[in-house]
């Protein structure tokens, strides 16, 4: 069994295609235009042990939220086409990653119903040319397509390059955890016998 996905949106604002291999760890190639958003989509790859590989077009001369959005939308179905059935999964995962200063935990359940709940104030509106409230943005899409109920909490921090990178960095764990097949697993982890 094979747990990777493809997935394409074209809209008249973005053009995204993302892969995605649950059990395989490999170099991640990622480009959207957002030179931080880069880093945090390579941060995401890398930590969350999976083949990644982003290529994003958008319309950047308005601004860098369509783009965001859409990447968090198609990552969202790529992880959840690639999950199939569910069957043998942990099912939860979480992390508390440390940056610095900067504490971020974040917890999933692969439940089937998407949701996020998002508690990280950040000092400032930009790093670079990236708007951080972004960073909510994508969470929510990836959350919501993914169907993948995701907490995010801010612990400690007051540098916003690493409060959002400890974020980033906390999801990817959180979500190896959760996606790990899991020998001692039968069937899918629920009490209903779906997710």
């Amino acid at each position: 069994m094979t747990r990777t996905a493809t997935i394409e949106r074209a809209t008249r604002e973005t053009r995204i295609e993302v892969f995605c291999d649950l059990d395989n760890a490999s170099d991640t190639e990622v480009s959207t235009g957002i030179p931080f958003f880069d880093h945090m989509l390579d941060a995401l790859g890398r930590h969350g042990l999976v083949t990644l590989r982003v290529a994003a077009e958008g319309d950047l001369e308005v601004d860098a939220h369509h783009t965001v959005e859409d990447v968090g939308i198609c990552l969202g179905k790529a992880v959840a086409e690639a999950l199939g059935d569910k069957a043998g999964i942990r099912r939860y995962g979480s992390a508390a990653i440390p940056m610095d200063e900067a504490l971020v935990l974040a917890a999933i359940d692969v439940s089937g119903r998407g949701g996020l709940t998002y508690d990280v104030d950040l000092p400032i509106e930009f790093i670079g040319t990236f708007e951080t409230s972004l960073a909510r943005e994508f969470m929510a899409a990836f959350a919501a397509n993914a169907g993948v109920t995701l907490h995010v909490h801010k612990l400690a921090g007051d540098n916003a390059h690493h409060i959002v990178e400890a974020a980033f960095k906390a999801l990817a764990r959180a979500l190896a955890d959760a996606v790990a097949l899991d020998p001692r697993v039968s069937g899918v982890p629920s009490t209903k016998g779906a997710l």
